[in-house]
């Protein structure tokens, strides 16, 4: 029998404990990954919490995966033993419906997150199909590559399918693990850059990231002297805002995208969407291509997630450091397994 050593949450928001599972047989087009490095992103604290939906316990968090191919079955391809890959929020889709077959496997019905319904990354070794265990590229630090996996593909997707131009003024909300690439990759795409925060302390140092000015995210006086000066707005948060102050920051036609998953119903009017012709989007973490795009590009420009490391051994010290709201801005775990 095969073991996989891990940390589990054995219920509802309890701390992590040791725990040796069997993963069962590999599949013929699955590839076997040694953890050297493992972010934690909010998503695993929404299981471990079951903050979006009943979650079976126990549940291996970690999503945000940087390793090395030990094992690969006999119908892999393109990947091999040896080799240094990352792996995020999805670790298996169909491949053969329209979407996979037209490179957006992230939209797949059966697409198969990595920690629902099997265990994640905070082990010793975790599982994937072959197209989701994604090189990393030269250029790359794989200590702080993890976090890209999830948090730095889901911030880049709406680069591209809104084809944001570097002429763009670009606003993001929320300057935590998701706004701070966010704000990183609107600097390097070329847009003038608007960082919004809830946060005073964070004014300076969404500014150092690239941001050419701030604004609070929650002064409706501040938010509308800051009227129609946007092309695009991204809300990296899940908390509720001044929503309809924030549209209000949008030009004619501008567009406020949404990633952070807000729980609460958003309450706002239709008026100023009807009046100015806006709208207001979302998009999920992304495609194999687009996460591979995503690391091409953040290895061109020297983008990286600003992080935290911990031993895994010390996860639930990581866990509680990124509950109070201290990281900055990502957390990172180092494999220490024995």
């Amino acid at each position: 029998m095969t073991t996989f050593r891990g940390w589990a949450a054995p219920g509802k928001s309890a701390d992590l404990q040791r725990l040796d599972y069997d993963p069962g047989t590999m599949g013929a087009e699955e590839v076997e990954i040694a953890v050297e490095y493992c972010g934690i992103c909010h998503s695993d604290l929404a299981m471990v919490d079951s903050e979006w939906f009943p979650v079976s316990y126990p549940v291996v968090p970690g999503h945000e995966v940087v390793g090395t191919i030990v094992a690969v079955g006999p119908q892999v391809k393109g990947r091999s033993v040896g080799q240094r890959v990352g792996l995020g929020w999805h670790s298996n889709s169909c491949q053969h419906c329209r979407f996979c077959q037209g490179g957006e496997q992230n939209l797949c019905a059966t697409r198969q997150p990595t920690i629902i319904g099997r265990h994640g990354g905070f082990a010793d070794k975790v599982r994937s199909h072959w197209s989701w265990a994604l090189p990393i590229p030269e250029g790359l630090d794989p200590a702080a590559a993890g976090p890209l996996m999830c948090g730095g593909g889901t911030a880049f997707l709406p680069f591209v399918i809104n084809d944001i131009k570097p002429t763009d003024r670009v606003g993001v909300v929320g300057i935590g693990g998701l706004g701070h690439l966010a704000v990183k990759f609107a600097k390097a795409w070329g847009c003038d850059v608007t960082a919004f925060t809830s946060s005073p302390s964070k004014r300076e140092e969404a500014l150092a990231l690239g941001a050419h000015r701030t604004v609070s995210s929650v002064d409706v006086k501040e938010l509308k002297a800051f009227a129609g000066q946007l092309d695009f707005l991204l809300v990296t948060v899940g908390a509720s805002l001044e929503w309809d102050a924030l549209l209000g920051t949008l030009a004619p036609k501008g567009r406020m995208h949404m990633v952070g998953v807000v729980t609460e119903a958003m309450k706002l009017r239709t008026g100023s969407l009807l009046s100015w012709q806006r709208s207001i989007s979302a998009s999920p973490t992304p495609s194999p291509v687009t996460l591979m795009k995503m690391m091409d590009f953040c290895a061109r420009h020297g983008i990286a997630p600003q992080v935290e490391h911990f031993p895994m051994s010390r996860v639930n010290d990581a866990v509680a450091h990124l509950r109070s709201g201290n990281a900055r801005y990502r957390v990172v775990l180092d494999a220490d397994f024995a």
